[in-house]
């Protein structure tokens, strides 16, 4: 079984509507505790009293509160790519990211809190290496993980290829590309982000349209990959907002 601990991630989960979720084990009832049980039972989801020993036992990083979520290794497909791309239409403004073997639970979870803040419209990731860790991808993003559209796919080049049918530029997040706000990034827009290791792969990386950096002044190499999606999204959202 898995457990979501983080307040903000078991309220999030509720309130999505979620039926892969249930119940919500309590052993302390404090103020937060309370407002978590109170929309427990009005999205009628069980509500089980346990002792604190009992559930030091099933979640040990818990407040007081636990909710048991049935997508054990944090696999989330909202939609296929191909729905998504049928369901623009004539829109001309979209964001979507895809995520190239980001393994971390943490920046993958923080990656969805910046998605679900500057509004993306939906991320795509491997169904094969990639974080898979579903308490931490939740507390991470705050409960973003239950709001940002979701994809998987085997093969994230022939995605891309698909999303440059359907009107994307796809650009890859490169230290070294043209600076973001130099670039027009209305219209149908992508995003790729590779591991901080390995970075894009070169598959990939080569059916990118172009690469975009972010201006930097630090003394180490580049930013951690969550905060680089921040500053890549804001940037579109400041584009469209000035247009």
């Amino acid at each position: 079984m898995t457990y979501l601990t983080g307040f903000h991630a078991i309220e999030e989960r509720i309130k999505s509507g979620s039926s892969a979720c249930g119940p919500l084990l309590l052993a302390k009832a404090g103020p937060r505790a309370k407002e978590i049980v109170a929309l427990a039972v009005n999205s009628k989801i069980r509500v089980d009293r346990v002792g604190t020993f009992e559930l030091d036992g099933l979640a040990p990083n818990h407040r007081g509160i636990a909710l048991q979520v049935n997508d054990v290794d944090g696999s989330r497909t909202d939609i296929s790519l191909e729905e998504f791309i049928e369901n623009l239409g004539d829109r001309r403004n979209a964001l979507v990211l895809i995520l190239d073997e980001i393994t971390d639970p943490h920046n993958y979870g923080a990656i969805l809190r910046c998605c679900d803040q500057f509004g993306a419209d939906l991320v795509i990731s491997s169904n094969r290496r990639s974080a898979k860790h579903a308490e931490v991808i939740s507390k991470t993003s705050a409960g973003a993980v239950n709001w940002v559209r979701q994809a998987e796919t085997p093969n994230l080049v022939r995605a891309a290829e698909d999303l440059k049918k359907a009107g994307f530029w796809i650009y890859g997040a490169d230290m070294d590309g043209e600076p973001s706000h130099k670039k027009d990034l209305t219209g149908r827009t992508a995003f790729v982000l590779g591991s901080e290791g390995a970075g894009i792969s070169r598959l990939l990386y080569d059916c990118c349209d172009a690469a975009v950096g972010i201006p930097s002044f630090g003394k180490i190499d580049s930013l951690n990959v969550s905060v680089a999606a921040g500053v890549l999204l804001y940037e579109v959202c400041r584009q469209r907002i000035a247009k």
